[in-house]
């Protein structure tokens, strides 16, 4: 474990009370030997005092010499009923010795209770942790991700109830973003269905003119014809579009990123509306150097530009004018694509790059999901795309790729 301070406080404080212990033990066993020390003297002096009073011949060197003595073969205090090996001559001596005797013990015993007592707290301690511990799993197992860690100090019982609120935190937000999925994916799934009914259902009913009317005249015959290849290749487009923006969610796409001159993927891109500018006759306009260049991958920037150069020509008014400008600083790379259209409404502009987000000019035919593939493919190349628009007056796309 990271951290073991409320074991190392619980042995700091235990040695604190063996080390106070040991020196009161000390202490007694140090004002024990003193008694017994002066006791003892005590009985010698009056005994040296006796034989100096019954034995004045009697000299310093020869009593010193006897208490000096380490011989005790002729046991003559056995007379007496004390044996030396056993007994202490100093009765008050004997009786203190049972005193600091029970003193002593009781010393030990009380060091061994605090002790005792001091583990049995830690313990009661890491129990009701582990307690608690066990008490907030159960409660994740039952979906319950409310976890108070205001009370954690730094022990490390603390350290992993931090951890289990990390794993809590983290299953609460896989939780969570499993909903939002499911949400997101019906959602999705219910745009899908509802982007493809209706253009199925015109070739439908297009279809049964066709078949229960076998005298059609020639030219209606056609017209309809013609509209079921625009809707089976607006199906086709929305269908493209879908695979292209699984692949970004599912990580999948490998992009080849080198150096790739602007203006001829805006030429290739300008080539892929070149249908669409017709039909409204858009004429695009583009301005900027030939030798400014960037770092991506040349397909995908193609087909983001696509997108938005679509997107510019079939909100654009007809006979107008789509402008591309492009510089290069020291700092990014600038493209901006102005258009001469309707607008966008102020309540659409924030959500225009959002998946079948369509606003209230929007035409019949789009899909909403162009623009939102176009973004993901900007943001992949480390670039930014914004747009400002005027009711009336148009909308400009700009997108910058930092170096």
């Amino acid at each position: 474990m990271k951290n073991k301070i409320e074991l190392k406080k619980t042995i700091i404080i235990s040695l604190s009370i063996i080390i106070v212990v040991s020196a009161c033990f000390a202490i007694v066993n140090l004002y024990q030997y003193k008694i017994y020390t002066k006791n003892f003297n005590n009985a010698i002096n009056s005994i040296v005092a006796k034989v100096i009073t019954q034995y004045p011949n009697v000299s310093k060197t020869q009593i010193i010499e006897i208490l000096n003595a380490s011989s005790n073969e002729n046991n003559i205090l056995r007379e007496y009923g004390i044996d030396l090996e056993q007994n202490s001559i100093v009765l008050e001596n004997e009786q203190l010795h049972y005193q600091y005797l029970i003193i002593n013990i009781a010393i030990i015993i009380i060091l061994a209770s605090l002790v005792i007592g001091l583990f049995l707290k830690y313990n009661s301690s890491k129990d009701k942790k582990l307690l608690e511990i066990t008490k907030y799993i159960e409660e994740i197992n039952n979906r319950n991700y409310k976890l108070d860690i205001g009370d954690n100090t730094e022990d490390e019982l603390s350290i992993l109830k931090n951890e289990l609120y990390k794993t809590t935190i983290m299953l609460k937000e896989i939780a969570e973003n499993s909903l939002n999925d499911k949400l997101s994916l019906k959602r999705s799934l219910s745009d899908i269905s509802h982007q493809l009914k209706t253009p199925l259902t015109a070739i439908t009913i297009m279809l049964d003119n066709i078949l229960d009317n076998p005298e059609l005249d020639k030219a209606t015959r056609n017209e309809f014809i013609k509209d079921i290849k625009r809707e089976i290749t607006n199906i086709n487009f929305f269908i493209n579009t879908l695979l292209k923006l699984s692949k970004f969610d599912s990580n999948t796409i490998n992009f080849i990123n080198k150096k790739e001159n602007v203006q001829k993927i805006l030429q290739e891109s300008i080539k892929n509306v070149a249908g669409l500018c017709d039909l409204k006759n858009i004429e695009i306009e583009m301005i900027g150097k030939n030798n400014i260049t960037i770092i991506c991958d040349f397909k995908w920037q193609v087909e983001a530009i696509t997108n938005i150069l679509k997107n510019c020509v079939e909100h654009s008014k007809q006979n107008s004018k789509v402008t591309i400008y492009y510089e290069q600083n020291n700092m990014y790379t600038k493209i901006e694509i102005k258009d001469r259209g309707k607008g966008i409404d102020r309540e659409d502009l924030p959500h225009i790059f959002e998946r079948f987000y369509k606003g209230k000019n929007s035409s019949s035919e789009s899909v909403g999901i162009g623009l939102a593939l176009a973004k993901s493919i900007i943001e992949s190349s480390n670039a930014y795309i914004g747009v400002n628009s005027k009711i009336e007056k148009g909308s400009c796309f700009t997108i910058k790729y930092f170096k």
